[in-house]
């Protein structure tokens, strides 16, 4: 039996990125707010000092940093006609656990959405005619513009220390930047890092066929700096420890270097660490959350702690999966269409790539940072006209260099055997002579692809898996070919010795490679409750005083990393809770 607790102003679940900028937000509003991790509470002067966080076996292929699929996992089918079986063994995705959360372990690639990515379904309406999207496309606007969330944007730019180069500066464009960009009202926090040799020829290649390059928007901090917070970032390295890893330097902007070291000493926030939340107390008839119940993994005992106001700030699955066993909303059907929890669940198309092999240049791999790319976005969402395509959307296309840590970093020309002495000595010749080209594609919401409870598999606490019934579409397959071919045009610019051909895949989505972090979707944000879970300000249809953080509420994934909105967001929502919200509780707008 649970041991009931006293009851707080407000309980935010998981302490990650949201987690975190939620209970700094709330605490300055005069809150008392209690924190519940599941994982261990790190810290870069404790737990990211060198020489062991330079561990690659440790982090990047033991997986230090990320959850444990033993405790805890979802469990997929390609189709709702298939059974679906639990993964067991992380790889499509890296969910991670522990204070921080993802954002300790993350590259640092950070982006706002395009204009046209906040209002897709009208966007696309408008330009193909209202009947050019497939009626299986379940896309929808998101219910916040580029223009209300600009300001939250650069907020959260700040926070971090982003490196970059502003594309457009209040309408005005700007040559070096990303053109395609929304205007910005102001410049980038930090410049640019350093450019790699690999970026160094896709920017010659990219000009000679008239593509418009600029430096990725990056958390990785060019140089010394000092956050709206008052907390200090440290100048980039380059020694290509960023993904799998925390960061010994406090570069790589995280919660527990840019909002923790503040939050962590307010008198008014209490952490708990080792807390795993099983499920949401729902008042069906209040449409409240009373009270959230957890484990103490350490003992095994069960507490309730009642609060006033309850934010998940948990992973994608996890938002989803609190939702759903609480019966906070009506469950997604495909065969009707209706009901929101589980709709548009969505990832990334991701993988398109290609190899290039120089004998005659030095690439110094080494020599890297996360997010450390030369990029084009003229493929990228509605950038270019796709009348006649047969497909929507598009992808930020890539090169330079994250790392070239020895254990995974080994490439090798097409044709290489696999192990043996050709093997070795491929390696040893083609490691200082190698980059890739690649692109990350958006995914755009499907009827059939969605999340819901599995009726048989069940995790560690007792209750259901999150089943994904998810696959590739034909959308998805022609965008992809469509950028294999840009990849290929570049590669060929760029005059190397040896290329390998594009990378464009087709078949059913496979969870064993790596692809990307990005799981968009099953608790969206809207402007109707019948197709969406979370209203403008992420507040639920029916529970007023509970709010839902993240990428979970994203209605489907632009092909740009998520993290750049995931906190925009997050400082909107805090507004609208500390300023409206608290002074009259209730609807912030009405059902």
């Amino acid at each position: 039996m649970a041991t009931i607790l006293k009851e707080v102003d407000a309980v935010v679940i998981g302490v990650g990125w949201t987690g975190s900028i939620m209970a700094r937000e709330l605490t300055k509003a005069g809150l008392n707010v209690v924190g519940l991790e599941r994982g261990a509470k790190r810290m870069p002067r404790e737990d990211f000092t060198l020489p062991n966080v330079r561990d690659d076996l440790k982090y990047a292929v033991r997986q230090e940093l990320f959850q444990d699929t033993q405790e805890e996992t979802v469990s997929l089918r390609h189709s709702p006609s298939e059974t679906a079986l639990p993964i067991r063994r992380l790889g499509s995705f890296l969910p991670g656990t522990g204070l921080g959360g993802a954002g300790a372990h993350w590259n640092g690639t950070t982006w706002r959405l395009l204009p046209s990515d906040h209002n897709l379904k009208t966007h696309l309406a408008q330009r193909y005619g209202k009947n050019a999207v497939p009626a299986e496309m379940t896309i929808e606007d998101f219910p916040v513009s580029y223009d209300e969330l600009e300001p939250y944007y650069d907020h959260f730019e700040k926070i971090c220390g982003i490196s970059g180069k502003a594309g457009n500066l209040r309408g005005q464009k700007i040559p070096g930047g990303n053109m395609f960009e929304g205007p910005r009202k102001n410049e980038y926090p930090n410049k640019p890092l350093a450019q790699t040799m690999a970026g160094s020829i896709m920017e010659a290649a990219c000009k000679e066929l008239g593509y418009n390059t600029f430096s990725a928007p990056s958390a990785n901090s060019s140089e010394t700096y000092t956050n709206p917070e008052g907390l200090t970032l440290g100048a980039c390295e380059y020694c290509g420890h960023c993904e799998r890893f925390g960061c010994e330097a406090n570069a790589k902007a995280s919660p527990n270097v840019c909002v923790l070291p503040n939050l962590l000493i307010d008198p008014k926030f209490e952490l708990r660490n080792y807390a795993y939340v099983k499920e949401l107390v729902y008042d069906r008839q209040a449409k409240k959350v009373k009270a959230v119940r957890y484990v103490d993994t350490r003992t095994g005992e069960e507490y309730e702690q009642p609060a006033g106001l309850v934010v998940l700030g948990a992973y994608v699955f996890n938002n989803t999966l609190l939702m759903m066993t609480a019966g906070i909303g009506e469950q997604y059907d495909p065969a009707t269409g209706k009901g929101a929890l589980g709709r548009n669940y969505c990832y990334q198309i991701s993988g398109n790539s290609v190899t290039v092999f120089f004998e005659n240049k030095e690439i110094n791999p080494f020599m890297a940072a996360g997010s450390h790319g030369t990029n084009i976005d003229d493929f990228n969402g509605d950038n270019f006209d796709h009348s006649g395509l047969g497909f929507f959307g598009g992808a930020w296309i890539a090169a330079g260099t994250t790392n070239g840590r020895p254990i995974l970093t080994r490439p090798v020309p097409p044709g290489t055997p696999r192990w043996g002495r050709e093997w070795k000595q491929a390696t040893a010749k083609w490691y200082n002579h190698a980059f890739n080209i690649g692109a990350s594609g958006c995914n755009y919401a499907h009827r059939e692809n969605f999340l819901d409870l599995d009726p048989t598999y069940k995790d560690v606490l007792g209750r259901p898996l999150i089943r994904m019934s998810y696959n590739f579409r034909e959308n998805d397959f022609k965008m992809a070919e469509y950028i294999g071919g840009v990849l290929e045009r570049i590669a060929r610019a760029m005059n190397p010795s040896r290329m390998s051909s594009p990378a464009v895949r087709r078949g059913n989505y496979n969870v064993v490679p790596y692809q990307s972090t990005h799981n968009t979707g099953g608790t969206i944000t809207g402007s109707d409750p019948k197709t969406s879970a979370v209203n403008k300000y992420l507040q639920a249809w029916h529970a007023d005083n509970l709010f839902v953080m993240g990428a979970s509420v994203f209605p489907q994934n632009a092909s740009y990393n998520p993290t750049g909105l995931v906190g925009a967001l997050a400082y909107w929502s805090a507004e609208a809770i500390t300023k409206r919200y608290i002074k009259n509780p209730g609807p912030l707008v009405p059902v």
